[in-house]
Parts: C-alpha cells; structure tokens; sequence
C-alpha cells in the first residue's frame, strides 16, 4: 500500500512512518523543510514537498497514494495558528483527498474534544471530525488523550536536574500512551476493513494523575521532587497576556489545557472495543511504569558512566600534579 503521513517529522507523526515502513508500506512523508526531515529519507520513505496551506502542493503529493495518515498538528512554536494549520489546513487535504484516487484516511483527533468547545485545538479537532465524518471518505478517526514521551520533559527531567516539578493543583488523570504503540493503530487501520467510518479511543491501560507520576519518577530515580503548584487563576491571567500578541497565540491556545487538567475529570477510555476491532494484544502496548522504568534505567546507567569517567579524569589530574613534586 502506498501511504502518505502528514505531520511525519512529529512526535507521533515519525512513530506512523516507522511503523509503515517496518510493515513493508511505500511511504511517502509530506514536508516543509526536506533539511529537517533528512532521517526520514534514510530510513526509506520519500520525501515530498507540501504545504497544508497550498492546495496546489497537496494534489501532486497525493498522485498514486491510496492512503493517507495524518498526524499533523500545530506546535505552540509555530508561526502560524492553530486555526490556520489545524482547521484551515485540515479542510484542504480532506477536499483534496476527495479529488484524488485516495480512498482511505486515518485522522488522529483528541479524547473527549467535542467536551471542551473553550479548548481551541479540542473544538476544532470536534469541527473537523464531522468535517470528515460529512466528506463521504471513508475514514477511521484515533482519539489519543496523552503520550508518554511528553512527560520526561514534564517531569523526568526536571527531578533529575533538581528543578521545580509545576502542577496545577488537583490534576485530571490522563491514560498516556507511547506513540509508538499509537502509531501501531493507524497503521493497523489501513488492514482491518472493520475500522473504516469509525471513531476509536486510543489511550493507555491506566489513567495517572500529576502526582502519581512524580511518586513513580522519584521512585525510579532515586531523587525527591521540588513540587510548585500554579494556581488555575495565574495560567489563565497568563493565557490573556499572551493573546495580545500574534505570535504568542499558540501559547496561549496551549493554556488553556490547563481548563482541562483542572476539572479533575479523569481523561479514559474503555479499550476493549479497539483491541477487538483492530486484533492487536493490549498486553503488547508499554504501560507508563515500565516506559519510565526503561528511560530512567538507560538515563541513570549515562549519568554514572559520566560520573565514573569524571572522577577516572581527576584522579589523573591529581596524579600529574603531584608528579611535578
């Protein structure tokens, strides 16, 4: 099968690619920037110029693709807006999907989006799930709340460098899960006719809340956390400052998750359906102790041999100054 992956140079959107690529797909990546996405050459996909903004790029990249994964998404870093990539975007690669002889699109949305309409990427993720589910394709819609990779910024590293750990109170529990195994059901989509015109949750075998996680890193680290709680009133004084300035509205679309973190409500899902509708063994998928057991295991082996090549330097040092007497 050929395949198209938009977003390919992603966190998850370079799982997606992988992952086809590992199950024997032609994979084509669509990018911006060929430089950035050089690694995705070598590992053998081809690499094509598109821009969701210009239509006209869209239609020669999807000459001869019989699917196309999306995994695309605004970063806060971005120059442009969320509404320009994620709903603007979003609404040219469907109508050109709709022109080309593409007859299958995997769409990652969000858990839960048509619940938080004041979450601007969640209320645009609802708008374009029934853009798509109206666009006549047939279409299976994967609904990830969190992933894993994410939290060793949010809280591994930090515990390790002895920086603050921020958490907003009360923390809603979240079912992460390991882009990897995410991108295992895009690409399982494409081979399961059952999926098609169907939405599906895709989260991890738990949901675990703020505190939860810090407890497992300073478990697994052997280091005690320096936890600051922000309260909700200053990321939302934050989230006004910074929709003054155009080029800080990404940043203040991403505070406003906060919304949703500090409702409590736990963000899961009832798996059962997807394992059985897509045939893939929940029991395969990493659980969120045994990822950060195997990061904090390579990161703390790193950090002795670091240590030990450091202390094996100045005991050299030593020796040679005391040569000198």
């Amino acid at each position: 099968m050929s395949i198209l992956v938009v977003g390919a140079t992603g966190t998850l959107g370079r799982q997606v690619t992988r992952r086809a690529l590992d199950e024997g797909h032609e994979v084509r990546c669509l990018v911006r920037n060929y430089k950035r996405a050089a690694f995705l050459k070598e590992w053998g996909a081809e690499l094509v110029y598109g821009n969701l903004l210009e239509p006209d790029t869209l239609t020669e990249a999807l000459d001869g693709v019989t699917a196309v994964i999306d995994a695309a998404t605004a970063r806060a870093s971005d120059s442009l807006s969320i509404r320009k990539v994620d709903w603007d975007g979003k609404v040219n690669l469907i109508q050109a999907i709709q022109k080309s002889d593409c007859d299958r699109y995997i769409f990652y949305s969000i858990l839960d989006c048509e619940k938080h309409p004041s979450v601007p990427l969640m209320d645009i993720k609802n708008h374009t799930e029934k853009f798509i589910k109206e666009s006549g394709l047939n279409y299976t819609i994967l609904r990830p709340c969190g992933f894993m990779q994410g939290l060793i910024g949010q809280y591994a590293i930090p515990i390790l460098e002895s920086q603050s750990v921020w958490v907003i109170g009360k923390t809603a529990p979240m079912a992460f899960m390991d882009t990897i195994d995410v991108a295992k059901f895009g690409v399982q989509a494409l081979k399961v006719p059952e999926t098609g015109k169907k939405t599906f949750p895709v989260v991890g075998n738990r949901a675990w809340d703020g505190y939860e996680i810090i407890n497992l890193c300073e478990r697994l680290s052997g280091r005690d956390a320096k936890v600051s709680q922000v309260p909700i009133q200053v990321i939302r004084i934050t989230r006004r400052l910074t929709r003054f300035f155009e080029w800080s509205w990404n940043v203040a679309d991403r505070l406003s998750f906060a919304e949703v973190i500090a409702t409590g409500n736990p963000l899961t899902a009832d798996m059962d359906e997807t394992y059985k509708t897509f045939g893939l063994d929940v029991s395969e998928m990493s659980s969120l102790d045994e990822y950060m057991q195997d990061y904090f295991s390579r990161i703390m082996k790193k950090l002795k041999e670091i240590e030990y090549a450091m202390e094996k330097a100045n005991k050299k040092k030593v020796k040679k100054k005391m040569s000198w007497f």
